[in-house]
């Protein structure tokens, strides 16, 4: 499901405009994105519980060299016959 399936099924079961239901979802993103940006719990009961959690960094990755390409250049070709 996605954003626009999630709006349309909140627009039918509550009877309201796609637009409402757009802005309702919106709110609601913010609101749980605003309390975890200031490192609070957010518990909706019967749907779960989200929280910011610190971890620790990744490593980084290490790349192999770039090699050089072993096969010979392609010949340019053009629509005029090569007389030689």
């Amino acid at each position: 499901m996605n954003k626009a399936d999630l709006i349309e099924q909140i627009a039918q079961a509550a009877e309201i405009s796609k637009s409402a239901a757009e802005r309702s979802l919106d709110a609601l993103v913010g609101a749980v994105k605003s309390s975890l940006r200031k490192d609070e719990m957010v518990t909706l009961v019967g749907f779960g519980t989200f929280y910011a959690a610190k971890r620790a960094a990744a490593p980084a990755a290490t790349r192999a060299p770039a090699r050089r390409s072993t096969s010979r250049p392609r010949a340019c070709r053009s629509s005029a016959p090569v007389r030689r």
